[in-house]
């Protein structure tokens, strides 16, 4: 449930007011929308000040970030101009077909899976292959209301619709929450609320511009972290493609006042695991820092090693749920505190996420995976309190949670049945599965470099989860190369 904002009336309230008369709310909002108009009253929030985590130093202000606790009934109005902005923008095409994030059906899976299979399809193609990783500096706070109308009005989009998106943008107020500050409401002239339903959509359209056409490589996006891969023969020759590259995005962010982080920068140089030429750590240079490369890279919580081996994300993955237990267990002593059932909707919802992130598509390895065992039965004998001899099988029985290797097994499977039922035009990772696999469409990205591999013995399935999509559209009584109606 979200929080309410400055009035404190809940989600709960209007939910009760919806049961008791269905037409209240919808004659109140339908006006609104047909004029374009977001009340004053709706756009005073409250803003939560909440620390960073990690950051060095404390008392600078980019170490905190500040979370807006709007009106509810002023978020519902919100989300409806959101379903629709969203539903007039893809039709129109004003998303670029390699962004993610704040759309539906789209996540972190779909980002990382595409640009795994870009850098794998061109490292068959005999390729050296680089990506640079950049982080929108401000994101929200940099949206322009007045370029960002233009380019919805260029784009085509319903005048109401603009109309509703100028006045939420206008005249918002805020007041900061922390000790000693003072409760007084002042003007937020710059950016887009962080905490609105809608923000997350608008920052995306106004971005859409900065994802050049790469002749051998990807540029795809995740909100405000973007990607460049390019391949080419040498690492060198990436590194000035890089440079290349990054200059028109640079220029392209100046027009719309968006810069990029500079400690969030990051550039790794993919190799396969079969490559034994000499390990290259050429910088790039960028505003005249350079940048070695990295050998890990987080991104979207996954971490990406020069290899793409899944062990290197498991193990940190262990790590981060080896922690949380620590301290969740501290809560319970053996016979002792919370109940069995207490334990396994601790270790269901703040444990077993945790560890299994990323699952759907890496695959980790036998001495991951026992690992991975070795922890999670420590975590099952801890919620069933049984003794540390009892039968594996009679453990998983009594605990009700299932083994980790049928737990990956699921949502890779998930995963791909998801990606083969999604369109292919507004998810980039089902547009790159090859046109053999049964999809729902059978549109596929035109700017894909299959065409690389024309030819060669190595046109086969490049990711680990084309192969379970190809068992799922099998379970469905689905033939091979046959669309799904």
């Amino acid at each position: 449930m979200s929080a309410p904002g400055p009035s404190g009336i809940p989600y709960s309230i209007w939910k009760q007011v919806h049961m008791a008369n269905e037409q209240l709310l919808p004659a109140l909002f339908t006006p609104l929308l047909t004029h374009g108009y977001h009340p004053l009253a709706m756009k005073k929030a409250n803003g939560i000040v909440l620390d960073k985590p990690g950051k060095p130093d404390y008392r600078i202000p980019a170490s905190f970030r500040i979370i807006v606790l709007l009106e509810t009934v002023s978020k519902i109005l919100e989300r409806l101009s959101a379903l629709r902005l969203a539903s007039a923008a893809r039709s129109l095409g004003l998303l670029h077909p390699n962004q993610c994030g704040s759309l539906a059906g789209l996540g972190c899976f779909d980002a990382v899976a595409t640009l795994t299979h870009e850098v794998r399809l061109l490292q068959a193609a005999s390729f050296k292959v680089s990506t640079l990783f950049l982080d929108v500096k401000g994101g929200f706070d940099n949206v322009c209301a007045n370029k960002l109308a233009n380019t919805l009005t260029k784009g085509g989009v319903s005048a109401y619709l603009l109309a509703c998106i100028k006045s939420f943008l206008s005249k918002c107020q805020c007041r900061l929450i922390f000790q000693g500050a003072p409760k007084v409401f002042c003007p937020v002239v710059v950016g887009t609320l962080q905490g609105s339903p809608s923000s997350p959509l608008l920052f995306v359209l106004y971005i859409a511009s900065l994802h050049p056409t790469i002749p051998q490589g990807l540029a795809i996006s995740y909100v405000d972290d973007l990607t460049i891969t390019v391949g080419s023969d040498s690492v060198r020759s990436n590194i000035c493609a890089l440079q290349y590259f990054l200059g028109i995005i640079q220029r392209g962010g100046a027009d719309l006042g968006v810069a990029f982080s500079v400690p969030k920068t990051e550039v790794i140089h993919w190799r396969t695991p079969k490559d034994r030429t000499h390990v290259s750590f050429a910088p790039i240079v960028i505003n005249n820092m350079f940048f070695p490369p990295s050998q890990v890279v987080w991104w979207l919580g996954y971490w990406l090693t020069p290899t793409i081996h899944s062990s290197g994300h498991f193990l940190r993955r262990l790590a981060l749920a080896k922690a949380s237990f620590t301290s969740i267990r501290q809560l319970s002593a053996a016979g002792k505190g919370l109940s069995s059932w207490c334990n396994r909707k601790l270790i269901f919802g703040a444990i077993l996420p945790i560890l299994t992130y990323g699952c759907n598509l890496f695959v980790p390895d036998a001495a991951t995976l026992k690992k991975l065992n070795s922890f999670w039965h420590g975590v099952l004998w801890w919620t069933t309190d049984c003794f540390y001899t009892t039968a594996l099988g009679a453990l998983y029985r009594e605990a009700s949670l299932p083994r980790i290797s049928s737990i990956c097994k699921h949502r890779r499977r998930s995963a791909a049945l998801r990606l083969v039922c999604a369109p292919s035009e507004f998810n980039p990772a089902t547009a790159r599965i090859p046109e053999s696999v049964p999809t729902w469409d059978n549109g596929r990205w035109a700017e894909d470099h299959r065409f690389l591999l024309r030819g060669s013995s190595k046109a086969v399935h490049l990711t680990s989860w084309l192969g379970p999509a190809v068992n799922s559209a099998k379970l469905l009584g689905i033939p091979e190369g046959l669309a799904f109606p």
